[in-house]
């Protein structure tokens, strides 16, 4: 006899194969039972999955066939679409157990999926060898198993034989050695790619999708033949509709795989074709076919005519998700009939009822010009959202690209400078002009998606209306969907639950189709995204896309409306998403704006451990705790084992360390009057680490007779990991004067707001710069209530310097003690633009805080010295200068203030903690620039660059040997690398005045001062070095009028830029030389010679004391 679909599994599997016979040999003669059988299969090769890899039992409510393969989906055992066809057997074979359901038709779709899944398994799990064979559909009255099989259903009516079997099989399988990870990988997604797809499981992935996203789908009973027609109040995607015959050759209808159908009208007709076929010629073919050719007796389903088509939309699919580089062969494909020009696209997802009633409704050219055409009053009014210009601006960036048809865009918008709120605006703004009809607003925090919504929720728009007032917000536990909905806040953990793990049965709700929002805000953008890899065909073969895309990307480009992206700090990754931010405002401007503070050099404290290390000799006994089994053991060292501070209270825990470095910040924060005082926010490595650090805090702070509950821990662990509770504690760390020092570990690095915190203390190493970035942000927060104009920086951990290289957040006032008179004077000395311009930036800072810090009495004595303006008005007028021009006359006019402006004092909050106690303090300093700790160390790393690099950057080598050599832009380079290496012209003089101890103001360019620190000579001014080279040429040479004006307006270049150097190529390069002729005009001012005065004049500037070259 012919053997049976399922004879493959005998040798490897004899329950299974077993199982297989009884389900194909009841289809005809008991449907009921075959559905039974086909489920009985299904789940024991899941229970066998189970076994071979060694899975823990699952909990006891999770222990059944749904649970089961749930798990095995999560852990990445079954993709996607192998877990919709498991959870289709299964309820089909619930339904057929509970209540008695069947049906023929039912089953042999059943029993063609479990084949294909049962395939699937034999190439993952059984024989290597093992070449899977295209499956035969049972016939009634003909289907032939083998003798063997025949013979064993017909002797097993009690089933007995196959409980056995099944016993058997589950416990060869806890014997077989598991699989590694990688061969498993690569055999299932392998198994899935290059295994025969039936038509029945493409189906089955169909329905499944469609109905996720809402559409009433059954193939085998909502179909046309079965009497199924549209209906008002359901939406039903009904299976094989007829249409006319599209071609002479068509003797009969012609039947779409899918009518989607809302009420009584026909929006949409669904092709599905077996997962190996290419879909966009699908499109082109029977998709506008089908739609052109719907019959006469089906006009009043018909919504309305487009051109030659009876139908606005139409779909394509083979089933498969969407992969970027194969997108021929993936995704769903989608044609908007109602303009010519319209393309096929691929979607990630199924559009749902709703976005597609949506789609026809909505009208975006309308909404753009009523978007235009918005004024922007409310979003200036003070009594409403009361905006500052910033972020107008931003939003009118927003609004100018997503006219222009950007449809991702990046916003770069300093921490505490309001995104939020300035989102608040946009949402307000596009929802008012009907420009999107929904909007999703992603965080990837509970707590910040409960701050958004309290923004919602408080913030007054037009006539004292909130948000929430005026339209409908979904909260973080609303999920489902209306037309009424307008804006859903989200965690992105929820929609990738929602989209990517979705579990299709009744009581689910549906997830969101692809265009149900049509604008998509993220928030804290730079977090959760990877890159995209390209995929090369054995990739795609062999690898699964998840591994390539992280699912918090996954779920933003699911949607195809626009994307605005949110961030303070853009990584790399961000901007390849989304682009360059359309708008950028930084940390250093809202310092400078006044709408951040800034932060002052940070409080390096260094321990014994932390110079040294933790070290470990050879046969020395080591206690190890084991997280696992919560047992300390010790162990005797075969070898030295040493640590360093990166690995403190990860690898290795220090409770000395931690004791020290907090009894020596415990005397510069108070926990008490925290109203005056601020906050303190304490970093730790993990949650014991953040739990030590609370226990030896109030060790410290308990003898004082602080309050208990002044210092405590906030993280994702604490009070149970109950979020209600959690939030309430932020919420109190905001709000009341207890707790004043918190402990986190990752919960409130990231887009929570408490603007009393002024001190931050870094015990973790952190080594990425975005994180660093928001971690800072936590402090930048204006807060005039405790009247805070910087905060301050512990960092026992070395963070500050080992991210100071690529740290976009620097001080902005570079020397916090540096004074008003010391930054004047620099003023009134140079003309130079960039210094200058620099100047400006540091007294425009200074002078922000120092005028927050005033109280009533300090601004009438600065009103007084400053003839009547105040102080704020004054900062308005340097801050608004359109030049360094109108600036050094601005401060030159007012010198007599910025002599007295240092004395000015204000209130003082800064607690003065008095303590007697001993510790093993080895260092706490001030960091001088941003690695060196010392001046001296500053000028003798200089020195020992310049020396190690002389030979290998010539510019350098030149400033060496030969400077009259130097060329504009070699000394530009030079100064470019000097600089990337932290060495500049300002820094190097200042330390070298601090070191001699002098108190004259000398401005040398950096050619002298790198042969003054290399080689010893003197540190001449920039200014008397050229003055004299000019007097010595003039004394050289006899000149005539016209070639002494051209000398001194040389020599006016030079003075004007400490970094220039004058050679023929200057001539030509410089707009102020070459718009009038360049050298070779001037040379004939000079008979020819001008080459050669240049060679002298530059021997003159860089030999003034004579040494040989």
């Amino acid at each position: 006899m012919a053997a049976n679909n399922f004879t493959f599994l005998e040798k490897d599997f004899p329950s299974l194969a077993l199982l297989g016979a009884k389900a194909e040999e009841y289809v005809f003669s008991d449907s009921n039972a075959s559905l039974i059988k086909t489920g009985m299969l299904c789940e024991n090769i899941i229970n066998i999955i189970f076994s071979i890899n060694h899975l823990t039992a699952p909990s006891k409510e999770e222990d059944s066939f749904a649970g089961r393969a749930k798990i095995l989906s999560y852990k990445g055992y079954l993709s996607n679409n192998l877990k919709t066809i498991v959870d289709r057997i299964r309820q089909m074979r619930n339904k057929a157990a509970h209540e008695g359901f069947a049906s023929i038709a039912v089953a042999k779709v059943m029993l063609s999926a479990v084949h294909g899944f049962s395939q699937w398994f034999m190439l993952v799990y059984g024989d290597k060898d093992y070449k899977p064979e295209k499956y035969i559909e049972p016939v009634e009255q003909t289907i032939a198993t083998s003798v063997v099989t025949t013979s064993v259903i017909q002797q097993d009516k009690d089933n007995k034989f196959e409980e056995k079997l099944i016993q058997e099989d589950l416990d060869k399988a806890k014997k077989v050695t598991a699989p590694s990870q990688s061969e498993l990988k690569k055999r299932t997604i392998r198994a899935e790619n290059q295994r025969p797809k039936n038509e029945a499981e493409t189906r089955i992935i169909i329905d499944s999708q469609l109905r996720a996203v809402g559409w009433e789908t059954d193939t085998e009973t909502l179909r046309y033949s079965k009497g199924t027609r549209p209906q008002k109040g359901r939406n039903i995607a009904i299976a094989e509709w007829p249409t006319n015959p599209v071609t002479t050759k068509n003797k009969g209808n012609c039947y779409a795989d899918y009518a989607l159908f809302i009420g009584e009208k026909l929006y949409a007709f669904v092709e599905a074709k077996s997962m190996d076929k290419d879909i966009p010629s699908v499109i082109d073919d029977q998709c506008k076919d089908y739609s052109s050719n719907v019959r006469d007796e089906d006009k009043d389903y018909v919504i309305d005519t487009y051109g030659p088509y009876q139908v606005p939309f139409t779909f394509a699919t083979n089933g498969r998700p969407y992969l970027k580089d194969y997108e021929q062969k993936s995704g769903i494909w989608f044609l908007d009939f109602r303009a010519t020009n319209n393309a096929p696209k691929a979607l990630r997802g199924w559009i749902s009822p709703i976005g597609l009633q949506e789609l026809l409704e909505n009208r975006v050219e309308a909404g753009m010009e009523r978007l235009k055409a918005e004024p922007l009053d409310v979003l200036l009014d003070k009594s409403g959202l009361n905006l500052r210009t910033y972020q107008v601006d931003a939003i009118k960036a927003v609004e100018d690209r997503i006219n222009a048809g950007q449809d991702k865009i990046l916003v770069s918008m300093a921490t505490g400078t309001g995104k939020t709120r300035t989102i608040l605006g946009l949402i307000y703004r596009v929802l008012k002009a009907n420009r999107f009809k929904r909007i999703l607003y992603l965080v990837d925090r509970t707590s910040l998606g409960e701050q958004t919504a309290d923004v919602f929720k408080d913030v007054e728009l037009e006539d004292y209306q909130t948000l929430d007032k005026i339209y409908n917000i979904n909260k973080l536990d609303d999920s489902c969907i209306e037309k009424a909905t307008k804006v859903q806040v989200a965690t992105v953990q929820s929609m990738v639950k929602r989209i990517l793990y979705y579990v299709d049965s009744e009581n689910s709700n549906p997830m969101p189709g692809v265009n149900d929002f049509d604008l998509v805000i993220i928030d804290e953008a730079h977090r959760g995204y990877i890159l995209d890899k390209e995929m090369t065909e054995e990739e795609a073969l062999y690898s699964n896309q998840l591994d390539y895309q992280s699912k918090y990307r996954s779920v933003v480009d699911y949607f195809n409306g626009v994307k605005v992206a949110l961030t303070a700090t853009p990584a790399l990754h961000t901007v390849s998403i989304f682009g360059e931010p359309v708008y950028n405002y930084s940390y250093r401007q809202a310092v400078l704006d006044g709408y951040l503070v800034d932060f002052d050099a940070p409080h390096i404290i260094k321990t014994k451990l932390s110079i040294n290390g933790i070290n470990y000799a050879k046969g020395e006994d080591i206690n190890v705790y084991d997280p696992k089994t919560g047992e300390l053991n010790v162990f005797n060292l075969p070898d030295e084992m040493n640590f360093d501070v990166e690995q403190f209270n990860r690898t290795v825990i220090t409770r000395s360390f931690n004791e020290t470095v907090l009894k020596e910040i415990s005397n510069d924060i108070s926990p008490l009057f925290s109203d005056f005082r601020g906050k303190t926010l304490i970093y730790a490595v993990n949650d014991a680490h953040a739990d030590m650090i609370v226990d030896i805090l109030k060790e410290i702070y308990t003898a004082q007779g602080i309050d208990d509950d002044a210092i405590v821990k906030i993280t994702g662990k604490s009070y149970d990991g109950n979020k209600k509770k959690i939030q309430h504690a932020i919420k109190k760390f905001k709000n009341e004067e207890f707790p004043s020092i918190v402990v986190t570990v990752d919960l409130l690095t990231t887009g929570i707001d408490v603007p009393k915190i002024n001190k931050l203390v870094f015990l973790r190493c952190v080594k990425s710069r975005i994180l660093y970035e928001q971690m800072l942000g936590r402090a930048t927060r204006l807060c005039p209530d405790i009247g805070k104009d910087h905060f301050e920086i512990y960092d026992a951990v070395g963070a500050t310097t080992a991210l100071a290289d690529v740290s976009t957040m620097k001080p902005v006032v570079v020397s916090p003690k540096e004074k008003f008179t010391d930054l004047a004077g620099k003023v009134k000395n140079t003309e130079d633009e960039k210094e200058l311009d620099y100047l400006r930036g540091q007294i425009e800072a200074k002078l922000q805080r120092k005028v927050k810090h005033m109280d009533e009495k300090a601004k009438e004595t600065f009103s007084s010295l400053s003839g009547g303006i105040g102080p704020n008005e004054f900062f308005e007028k340097i801050k608004n200068c359109k030049d360094t021009k109108e600036f050094k006359a601005i401060l030159l006019e007012h010198d007599s203030l910025l002599q007295k402006l240092d004395a000015l004092k204000g209130k003082d909050n800064s607690p003065v903690v008095i303590s007697d106690k001993k510790d093993e303090l080895e260092e706490h300093s001030r960091a001088y620039g941003e690695k060196y700790s010392t001046p001296e160390d500053y000028l003798e790393a200089f020195n020992k660059y310049i020396k190690e690099n002389k030979d290998k950057i010539a510019m350098l080598n030149l400033v060496y040997t030969r400077p009259s050599n130097l060329t504009r832009q070699g000394l530009k380079d030079l100064i470019n690398i000097l600089e990337t290496e932290h060495f500049t012209k300002q820094q190097l003089m200042s330390a070298i005045k601090t070191v001699n101890k002098s108190d004259a103001e000398i401005s040398a360019d950096i050619t002298t001062i790198i042969r003054n620190i290399a080689l010893g000579e003197p540190l001449i001014s920039h200014e008397d070095k050229i003055k004299s080279a000019f007097k010595k040429i003039l004394s050289a040479h006899v000149f005539d009028q016209n070639e002494k004006a051209w000398l001194e307006k040389f020599e006016k270049y030079l003075l004007s830029d400490q970094e220039t150097v004058l050679t023929v190529d200057v001539l030509d390069e410089d707009p102020r030389f070459k718009n009038i002729g360049g050298f070779k005009r001037i040379d004939g001012y000079f008979n020819n010679n001008l080459g050669n005065y240049f060679k002298e004049l530059n021997n003159y500037i860089f030999n003034e004391n004579g040494i040989t070259q």
